[in-house]
C-alpha cells in the first residue's frame, strides 16, 4: 500500500516537473521564436552582405570592379553560381565541415552526440555545427554572434536551420555559404566568398580550382591564419584528400595525384620531393595574395565616373550590396587607348602642368574615353580627375558659343564690328570702367568681319558682338550648353571668364555637328543586378536632347570654326592649324587663361569631339612662351588621329537651306567662302535678342581685397545640397562657389583669382618653323581686362 502510494506520488511529480518543464520551455521557447529573424530574408541578405560592382566597355570586356566597403575596410567578393564552381571544392568542403551535409535537416544528431561524449570525458567541444549552422552564424545572426555570448544563441542557430533547410534546397545552402565565408586579409580588402579566395590565392576562377588548391582552401576555412604556416597545414590536406576517398568523393588515384601537384599559393616559394612532400617551404611575399581595393583594370577616372552616375541612380546601397551590379559603359576601349596614348605621348608641356582630356560621341553625348592626368609610362595616375572635376575658365573656346549665338539672331558671318578700343561702365571696376584689351594691347583700329575676328581670336570685336545681342541672350544658350557663367559674371563671360571641365567643353561642342542638339554626357548605357534582371537600359528611357540652335545654324558655326583651324596658316595668324591630321575635316578653338594658366583646345570632326586642357593641377602661372595652339593642338590631333584609325573619311553632314559666298575681304581671307543662310530659311535664326541684359559687373575689388590673395586659400565650386566638390552631375543651380584653405583639399586649387581669359598668338619658332607660307604674322589673341571676373567667397 506503502509503495503504491509512493508510486503514485512519484508519477504525479514527474508529470508535475515534466509540465512545469513544458511550460518553461514553452515560455522560453515563445520568447526565442519570437526574436527569430526571417529566415526567408536568407538569400537576399546573402547578397546584401556586400558584393563588387561588375563594370564592362562597350564590347563588354571588363574594365574593372567596384568594391563595397564595411566601416573603413574594403571587402572583395563577388557571388558566384554553384554551377560556377568546382566540384572538388564543394566536395572537399563538405568533406571536412559537414561530412552528413545532405543527411541531415539542419541539426546533425551525431554531431551533437559526439559533442556530448567530449563533454562527458572532459575534453574540449570542436566542431559539431552543420554548413547550415555556419551560414546562419555569418548571415541571420551575424550582429548576435558579433555581439555578447549568450545561452539561448546557440537555439535561436538551430530553430533557424531547421527552417532554412525545409525552404532551401541544399544546393541553395551550399552556394550561399560559399559565397559568405571568410577567407583571409586579403591586404587593402578581406576575402569574403570563394570568387575572392581563388583569386587571391591563386588566380584563378573558383571554376578552375583544382582538387589540391580546393583542399588547401577548404582548409583555411576554421582559420585563416593557416596561410602563414604552410608546413603545418599540409598534413591537414592530406588527412582531407583521404576523408574525400572514404566519402568517394574522388578515387585514391585522385588523391595521390593531388598530393603530387606542384601547389604554389601565393606568396609562398614551395619545393616537394617525388612523393609529394614538401622538402622547402618559404613565404617571399604575403602582399602577392593581396587584392586592390578597387580592381580598376582600365581608364580609372572614367571608372570614377561611372561609380559616381551609379550611385546617383541607384543610391550606395544598391550598387554594393544586393549581389552588386553588372555595367556596361559607353568605353571605347580603341578611344581610351588613344586618349591615354596621347596623354603618355605629351612632351611639350609646360614645367609643373598636367592635363585632362576627353572624347565623346557628339551624337549621343556619351564619353568614349578619358583620362585626367598626364600618364608616365606604366605609372598610376593621380586619383583627380581633371577631365571631369576640374573646374577651370575655359578662355576663348567660349567665343564660337557666342558667335553662334549671334548668329542665330540673325547676324551672318559677314557682319562687322569694330576693332578698336572701348570701355564701358562698371562702378566697381578701377577708374569706373571695364576697358578689355587685344594680346599685347595690339589693335588694327579697323572694321572687320566676325569670322575674321573668331579665326584670330580678337577681344575688342568679342566684347562689342557680346554687348550687341545681350548677356542674357548669350547666358540663355550657355546654361542650354551647360556651361553656365557664375553669378555677377558681366562681360568678360564673353572672353572665358565661364569656369567648367573638358567633358562639358566637349558637350557644349557637340552641336556643331550634330544639328543643333546638345545632350549631357553620360557613360551608361546598361545596369542589371546579379541575377541579370535589368534595372536600367538607355534604349527604355533615352538622353532627352535639347535644341539649342536650328540644324542651318549649328552648320554656320560649325563652318566658323573649320575657318578658325582652316583660313589662316601660322605666318598669317592662325592658330589651330597644328589641329589639321590626315583628310579629316576639323573644326575647333584654343583658349588661354590670362595669366597664362589655363590651356584649352576643343574641336571636332564629322565622328568624334573632344577636349583637351592643360595646366598646373594646384593653380599657377605658366611660362609666357607657351602657347595653347602649339601646347593642346598637337595632343589633340595626336588623340584623334589615333581613335580615327582604320575609319574611312566622314565629311560633316550638311543641312538643306545653306549658301556660300566669297569673304569680303579676300586680301585678309584668301579663297573663304562664308556660310549663309538662304532666303528661303531666315526662319532658321530663332534667337530672340533679350533686351533686359544687366550691365556689366566686374570684380568687387573693395569687398575681396585680400582674400582672393591669400596663398592659403583656394576657390571652389561645391554642390549646395551635398556640401562636396561640383562633378558635371551636379545641376547648374545648385552650384555655388567658396573659398577654403588649401589644406582642406589639396587635390584641387581652381584660379585663386578669376580672370577673363585670353587666347594666345602663334608661337615665333613655329612661325618661323612653318617656312615661307606667304604673309605677315597678325594680331594674335588678346587678355581680358585688367580686374578679374567675380567670385564669391
Amino acid at each position: 500500500m506503502i509503495v503504491l502510494r509512493f508510486l503514485k506520488f512519484l508519477s504525479s511529480f514527474v508529470i508535475a516537473a515534466l509540465l512545469a518543464g513544458a511550460g518553461v520551455a514553452a515560455t522560453y521557447g515563445l520568447k526565442w521564436w519570437r526574436e527569430l529573424p526571417d529566415y526567408r530574408q536568407l538569400d537576399s541578405l546573402t547578397r546584401t552582405l556586400g558584393a563588387e560592382t561588375k563594370v564592362f566597355a562597350r564590347d563588354n570586356t571588363p574594365l574593372g570592379s567596384l568594391i563595397p566597403k564595411v566601416g573603413e575596410q574594403a571587402i572583395s567578393r563577388t557571388l558566384v553560381n554553384l554551377s560556377e564552381i568546382s566540384p572538388f571544392m564543394v566536395a572537399s568542403l563538405i568533406s571536412n565541415e559537414d561530412r552528413r551535409f545532405f543527411e541531415h535537416y539542419g541539426i546533425d544528431p551525431y554531431g551533437l552526440g559526439r559533442q556530448v561524449q567530449r563533454l562527458a570525458a572532459g575534453e574540449s567541444v570542436q566542431g559539431g555545427s552543420t554548413l547550415t549552422n555556419q551560414l546562419i552564424k555569418n548571415t541571420l545572426l551575424l550582429q548576435e554572434y558579433q555581439q555578447a555570448r549568450t545561452p539561448d544563441r546557440k537555439i535561436k542557430e538551430w530553430l533557424l536551420s531547421v527552417q532554412v533547410e525545409r525552404s532551401f534546397t541544399k544546393a541553395e545552402i551550399l552556394q550561399d555559404y560559399l559565397n559568405t565565408i571568410y577567407w583571409g586579409d586579403g591586404g587593402p580588402v578581406e576575402l569574403y566568398g570563394i570568387h575572392s579566395a581563388a583569386q587571391a590565392y591563386f588566380r584563378t576562377t573558383p571554376k578552375n580550382l583544382t582538387l589540391a588548391q580546393s583542399a588547401y582552401l577548404t582548409v583555411l576555412v576554421p582559420s585563416a591564419g593557416r596561410y602563414f604556416n604552410y608546413k603545418e597545414m599540409r598534413p591537414l590536406m592530406k588527412v582531407l584528400l583521404a576523408r574525400m576517398v572514404e566519402d568517394k568523393w574522388i578515387t585514391q588515384a585522385q588523391s595521390d595525384a593531388a598530393w603530387k601537384e606542384n601547389l604554389q599559393p601565393r606568396g609562398w616559394k614551395v619545393l616537394y620531393n617525388a612523393q609529394g612532400d614538401i622538402t622547402s617551404a618559404k613565404l617571399v611575399d604575403r602582399t602577392q595574395k593581396e587584392l586592390k581595393a578597387v580592381t580598376f583594370n582600365r581608364a580609372p577616372h572614367f571608372m570614377g565616373q561611372v561609380e559616381q552616375e551609379l550611385v546617383r541612380r541607384f543610391g550606395r546601397e544598391k550598387v554594393y550590396g544586393s549581389g552588386g551590379l553588372r555595367v556596361y559603359t559607353t568605353l571605347d576601349p580603341k578611344v581610351q587607348n588613344a586618349v591615354e596614348t596621347a596623354s603618355r605621348e605629351a612632351t611639350g608641356l609646360p614645367p609643373g602642368a598636367t592635363l585632362g582630356a576627353t572624347i565623346i560621341d557628339p551624337y549621343s553625348g556619351e564619353v568614349l574615353g578619358m583620362i585626367g592626368q598626364k600618364l608616365k609610362g606604366n605609372e598610376p595616375p593621380a586619383d583627380w580627375n581633371n577631365a571631369a572635376q576640374g573646374q577651370r575658365q575655359i578662355g576663348s573656346t567660349i567665343k564660337p558659343l557666342l558667335y553662334t549665338t549671334a548668329l542665330s539672331t540673325g547676324l551672318t558671318q559677314d557682319h562687322r564690328e569694330d576693332d578698336k578700343p572701348i570701355q564701358f561702365p562698371c562702378p566697381s571696376c578701377k577708374d569706373g570702367v571695364y576697358a578689355p584689351q587685344n594680346f599685347e594691347s595690339q589693335t588694327s583700329y579697323r572694321s572687320m568681319t566676325i569670322r575674321e575676328a573668331l579665326d584670330r581670336s580678337l577681344n575688342l570685336v568679342t566684347v562689342r558682338l557680346a554687348d550687341r545681342i545681350g548677356l542674357q541672350t548669350f547666358f540663355g544658350k550657355l546654361r542650354e550648353l551647360g556651361v553656365p557663367p557664375n553669378d555677377g559674371t558681366g562681360l568678360a563671360a564673353a572672353l572665358g571668364a565661364v569656369e567648367t571641365t573638358p567633358v562639358k567643353m566637349a558637350a557644349a561642342y557637340a552641336p556643331f555637328v550634330n544639328g543643333g542638339q546638345y545632350r549631357e554626357q553620360r557613360y551608361i548605357t546598361r545596369v542589371t543586378n546579379a541575377r541579370g534582371e535589368v534595372l536600367y537600359d538607355v534604349t527604355m528611357s533615352p538622353v532627352k536632347a535639347t535644341p539649342v540652335w536650328t540644324p542651318q545654324i549649328a552648320w554656320m558655326g560649325l563652318d566658323m570654326i573649320r575657318g578658325v583651324v582652316n583660313d589662316l596658316t601660322a605666318r598669317q595668324g592662325g592658330l589651330a592649324w597644328p589641329a589639321k591630321f590626315g583628310d579629316w575635316p576639323v573644326g575647333g578653338k584654343t583658349g588661354t587663361s590670362n595669366g597664362p594658366k589655363d590651356f584649352w583646345f576643343v574641336g571636332t570632326t564629322p565622328m568624334y569631339t573632344g577636349a583637351v586642357w592643360v595646366g598646373k593641377q594646384q593653380g599657377g602661372l605658366m611660362p609666357q612662351n607657351y602657347y595653347s595652339g602649339l601646347v593642346n593642338a598637337p595632343i589633340w590631333r595626336r588623340m584623334m588621329e589615333l581613335a580615327h584609325q582604320g575609319l574611312s573619311v566622314r565629311t560633316f553632314s550638311e543641312p538643306p537651306g545653306i549658301v556660300y559666298t566669297a569673304a569680303p575681304d579676300p586680301g585678309y581671307l584668301p579663297g573663304v567662302q562664308l556660310a549663309g543662310l538662304d532666303p528661303n530659311y531666315s526662319g532658321a535664326a530663332n534667337t530672340a535678342v533679350q533686351a533686359d541684359a544687366p550691365p556689366p559687373v566686374q570684380y568687387n575689388e573693395a569687398r575681396y581685397a585680400g582674400v582672393s590673395n591669400d596663398p592659403k586659400t583656394i576657390l571652389i565650386s561645391l554642390d549646395r545640397t551635398t556640401n562636396r566638390l561640383a562633378t558635371e552631375f551636379t545641376p547648374p543651380e545648385n552650384i555655388v562657389q567658396r573659398r577654403v584653405y588649401v589644406e582642406q583639399l589639396p587635390a584641387y586649387a581652381p584660379d585663386e583669382n578669376p580672370t577673363p581669359l585670353t587666347d594666345e598668338k602663334p608661337d615665333p619658332a613655329a612661325v618661323k618653323a612653318a617656312g615661307n607660307q606667304g604673309g605677315a604674322p597678325q594680331v594674335g589673341e588678346v587678355p581680358a581686362p585688367a580686374k578679374p571676373a567675380p567670385s564669391s567667397p
